[in-house]
């Protein structure tokens, strides 16, 4: 049996979805207050993206939905709730978006060997940061800046000569991460697969007390 929505209908479905938008601004402007005041991490609005286009306006832009947006200044480190929800305001719809190189580097590895790595990191008692996994399919480490560029060295020091042969790379300074709860690329919400707490998230790991154990669950998950 079909069914019609009247005119009081209509605007409750409007203000619905005005309540859900509400909703999920409150909910982002909470994340970058707890992200700038209790991790010290800077958040930057970022694009979004809708049908393949990019909310920057570029028809030709390489990475839609994926990276800062130009003219949004960040909100730094320390910056309150209240400075927070006025700073995000001015860019409604905005991802939340984290500069690396700052507070940490990033290690990237496929999200099934990210996943079975934590697993077993966790297993095995080992000082661990956040951990997010995005919508195309990859788990972000966080550990302790530097590690992009020590990485190759660090993997050839384990008996690991290409890491572009683990599907393993480090994000240093000039890259950027989505946050959670934000999209990335259109493709759905960033997610953590372990969220920030005090001890990790303020002081991460470094790289080489978890490269090991990724690199061999990478390489295996390869093979």
């Amino acid at each position: 049996m079909g069914f019609t929505i009247g005119i009081g209908g209509t605007r409750g479905m409007r203000d619905l979805r005005s309540a859900t938008r509400r909703r999920v601004r409150a909910s982002e402007c909470t994340a970058v207050a707890e992200f700038t005041g209790l991790w010290g991490w800077d958040v930057v609005p970022g694009a979004r993206a809708a049908g393949g286009a990019c909310s920057c306006g570029r028809r030709d832009c390489p990475a839609p939905g994926a990276h800062p947006l130009d003219f949004a200044p960040e909100v730094p480190t320390g910056a309150t709730l209240d400075e927070a929800s006025e700073a995000w305001a001015q860019f409604p719809g905005a991802a939340l978006m984290l500069p690396v190189g700052r507070r940490f580097d990033v290690i990237e590895v496929a999200e099934p060997a990210g996943v079975r790595a934590l697993a077993r990191l966790e297993r095995m008692g080992l000082p661990l940061g956040p951990v997010t996994a995005t919508p195309q399919g990859r788990a972000h480490f966080f550990v302790a800046p530097g590690a992009a560029a020590e990485l190759p060295g660090l993997l050839y020091r384990m008996g690991w000569d290409d890491p572009s042969a683990l599907d393993l790379r480090g994000l240093g300074p000039g890259t950027y991460v989505t946050a959670p709860p934000s999209d990335r690329g259109g493709g759905g919400p960033v997610r953590w697969l372990r969220p920030p707490a005090l001890d990790s998230a303020t002081k991460p790991p470094s790289a080489r007390l978890l490269l090991g154990t990724l690199a061999y669950v990478a390489h295996r998950s390869r093979a």
